[in-house]
């Protein structure tokens, strides 16, 4: 048993200064109280940062660590579609699981304590299930020309067998026909959806036959039988259950509207995931941030991965955020994430009866209560 405090504590109430948190040996939370000049206590261990519960990394590719580097930074929608393309098969097996073991690694030290993972192959499954970080597998289903999903539901079933979580979701709504998106939910339970949405104008185009994403298909000989509903907003309402739990990625494009009319379908709350520094690396679009926080709604971010991104560190894409106040963007990268997981009765929460892990952030500039160019987190618990 451990006795923990610092110079600040992300508690349900806000950041506390005067708060000690016993936790067992098994990680579990045993009590968060409160007490004066903790720094005084025989017995605490003190700690200099904001104490945190691990990290909820609510979108990734794992699988894709080892494209580090390989697609250049500023090369739009279509052009990141083109080179993942082009790319995917370069790496040799041994070259993938290497990156992505190290990718995990240094997750785990940086404080991710959950991991959202979208994947396509089995390949990161042992990594995982040998893994401290909880993992849950989005087994993605990628294909305009597939008309069903027993592939991709055989990868869950081998994920399951080795004790990982996975759900069988589709990439986005403008890459998988109708057949095959209607096996997926047909079977999806109330287990949640992850889907990429609104992360371009390309994105939009396609739904009217324009664009370079239309372009690229029409390239390949593909001919979506989904384009008549108008918009991916559109498609979304048409073809998914109000009970439907979701997480909705990138949401560049989102507009008012939209958000309006999905809020209104859907009875459980959705979950919007904000990957910036994946939206820097290819275009340098911005989620609506203002919009989904005057409109009271549930937000959660993720890194995507190594091949649009420069890193996994949590706190990196922290920083592309300074208009949002610091608290509030560690419940999204905390709670929030644990709430679209499906997983906030265990972790994103220093509370008792939990296992959320802890994590410690340092280099913070308390004045502003800001991170600054030195702010980093390690692992505590």
């Amino acid at each position: 048993m451990r006795k923990i405090a610092s110079h600040y504590l992300l508690t349900p109430d806000g950041l506390r200064s005067d708060r000690v948190v016993t936790i067992a040996d098994d990680g579990e939370i045993l009590s968060v109280e409160t007490c004066r000049e903790i720094d005084r206590l025989a017995g605490v261990e003190f700690y200099s940062g904001i104490l945190l519960p691990g990290f909820v990394n609510a979108h990734c590719h794992l699988e894709l660590s080892a494209m580090q580097g390989m697609i250049p930074e500023g090369c739009g929608f279509a052009g990141f579609a083109r080179g993942m393309r082009r790319l995917r098969v370069r790496c040799t097996e041994e070259e993938l699981r290497r990156a992505a073991a190290l990718a995990d690694s240094r997750m785990w030290q940086e404080g991710v304590q959950v991991v959202g993972d979208v994947c396509n192959g089995p390949i990161t499954f042992p990594i995982k299930a040998a893994s401290k970080i909880c993992y849950h597998s989005f087994i993605e289903l990628f294909g305009v020309g597939k008309t069903d999903s027993v592939a991709a539901d055989r990868l869950a079933e081998q994920a399951r067998s080795m004790g990982l979580r996975a759900t069988v979701t589709p990439h986005s709504l403008y890459a998988v026909g109708r057949e095959a998106f209607a096996s997926i939910v047909e079977k999806a339970d109330n287990e949640p959806l992850s889907l990429h949405f609104l992360e371009s104008e390309q994105e939009q185009e396609l739904f009217h036959r324009t664009g370079a994403l239309w372009k690229w298909y029409v390239e390949q000989g593909l001919d979506p039988d989904f384009l008549d509903g108008g918009s991916p907003t559109e498609r979304l309402l048409r073809e998914l259950p109000h009970d439907r739990r979701l997480l909705l990625v990138h949401d560049c494009r989102l507009d008012s509207t939209s958000f309006d009319r999905i809020r209104a379908h859907f009875e459980s709350a959705v979950s919007w995931v904000f990957c910036p520094g994946s939206n820097r690396y290819i275009s340098g679009e911005r989620p609506p941030w203002k919009l989904l926080r005057d409109r009271g709604a549930r937000i959660a971010l993720g890194t995507d991965s190594l091949a649009s991104n420069r890193t996994l560190s949590m706190v990196a894409e922290l920083s592309l955020l300074p208009e949002i106040p610091l608290e509030e963007r560690l419940r999204w990268a905390t709670q929030g994430g644990a709430e679209a997981l499906g997983i906030d009765d265990r972790c994103g929460r220093i509370e008792p009866g939990m296992r959320p892990g802890l994590v410690l952030l340092e280099g913070v500039d308390y004045a502003k209560m800001e991170l600054t160019p030195q702010s980093h987190a390690r692992r505590i618990v």
